[in-house]
């Protein structure tokens, strides 16, 4: 009997320790809040050619992650950062357009994220900078009664890769991060 008993309290404290510890999220995941911005397809960016009046404008992104930029033509961005980028358009510029142009990049315009789950409104939502899983779930209207407001899953691309983990309600969300808002046990 006591055996019983003794397998029955360990078996309840595993499950409670189980269901208490959250590994948190992983070192990739922490790491790609530190990196540099890496373009994608959503992603509006203001280029500025200087001299260049008919070149400076607002580009897209598109789903293919280029951009269709006058004379060059598509113009890969997808994965680099806003000074990669620079680089890369001022190069082909200056292969045959332009001699040694002055190109600057700013992202006017960031991709969207997705939020789902326990939120008034799931849906796409304009990024806004400093953004929060918990002012994420107010630009969706906010959570609903059945709502686990302590933390969600945010659904991340790293490296070509989505990674997932759950993390606490005030961890910073990123362009493209998809959040799925859980619904609480009790």
């Amino acid at each position: 009997m006591s055996m019983r008993i003794w397998l029955l309290s360990a078996l309840m404290s595993f499950t409670l320790t189980a269901c208490a510890s959250d590994p948190g999220p992983s070192r990739a995941f922490n790491n790609s809040l530190a990196s540099a911005y890496q373009l994608d397809s959503g992603d509006q960016l203001r280029v500025v050619v200087f001299g260049q009046t008919d070149l400076s404008n607002t580009y897209s992104v598109d789903g293919g992650g280029n951009v269709a930029f006058p004379l060059v033509g598509a113009v890969q961005a997808r994965g680099l950062t806003i000074r990669e980028f620079e680089h890369q358009l001022g190069a082909k510029l200056g292969a045959r357009y332009l001699r040694n142009p002055d190109v600057t990049v700013e992202v006017a315009q960031y991709r969207p994220f997705f939020i789902l789950g326990e939120v008034q409104n799931p849906g796409q939502f304009p990024f806004v900078a400093g953004m929060t899983i918990q002012t994420a779930a107010a630009i969706a209207g906010g959570y609903t009664s059945r709502a686990k407001t302590q933390s969600a899953d945010i659904s991340r691309q790293i490296s070509g890769r989505i990674i997932t983990n759950n993390v606490l309600s005030g961890h910073p969300v990123n362009p493209g991060d998809t959040i799925t808002v859980r619904e609480r046990l009790f």
